[in-house]
């Protein structure tokens, strides 16, 4: 059986221009109620090739929500590298997180929270942004820009937010879709840690 990162590595530009729509179809309207046979109508191809990217739908739709959150992360950290003062980094690195969720529809939500591998990916890439959080508030706190908190405790409190968004709690809650309450958490944030 073939791995994923060797499916990676040897993409061709169909294949990789494939995935790119695949992602971008399945931020609007989610994946749950595709077939495979709808997909191969929808971006013109054959389920042979589709078959070429994952071994079953549930597989593709994997691939397909990690293809997503590889490329924001790579952005949100784009964005993130040109800011020098701990503040603005914070707010900037929050910011790029709900600016890389903005085209993740309702339906894209439910469809993860529904589909447990899925779901797996957003936890492990919310945990890994919240890491990110935890150490760009050590480092404010270092730098003595930020009083004095405890950056695991913060980072936790975050992290539980982070769920809670992404699980649509929070949108259920307050009304606020996941780019607005990620917005609003670096606001919150920033105000609870500056000095």
């Amino acid at each position: 059986m073939t791995t994923t990162a060797q499916r990676e590595r040897r993409l061709t530009a169909r294949q990789a221009q494939l995935l790119d729509q695949l992602e971008e179809l399945f931020l609007a309207e989610g994946f749950a109620g595709f077939t495979l046979e709808d997909l191969a109508v929808r971006l013109h191809c054959s389920k042979t090739t589709l078959y070429a990217l994952a071994d079953s739908k549930e597989q593709l739709a994997v691939r397909v929500v990690r293809h997503f959150f590889r490329r924001a992360t790579a952005d949100v950290e784009a964005r993130t590298a040109g800011e020098t003062d701990p503040a603005a980094r914070v707010t900037t690195y929050l910011q790029a997180v709900a600016r890389a969720l903005t085209p993740a529809s309702r339906a894209f939500h439910r469809d993860l929270e529904a589909f447990p591998p899925g779901r797996a990916v957003y936890e492990h890439n919310t945990a890994v942004a919240a890491e990110r959080v935890s150490a760009l508030i050590a480092e404010g706190v270092a730098a003595g820009r930020f009083r004095q908190v405890h950056p695991a405790l913060v980072a936790d409190t975050v992290t539980t937010l982070m769920l809670r968004i992404g699980r649509g709690d929070t949108a259920r809650a307050t009304g606020l879709d996941d780019a607005a309450a990620y917005r609003e958490l670096a606001g919150l944030l920033l105000h609870g840690i500056s000095r």
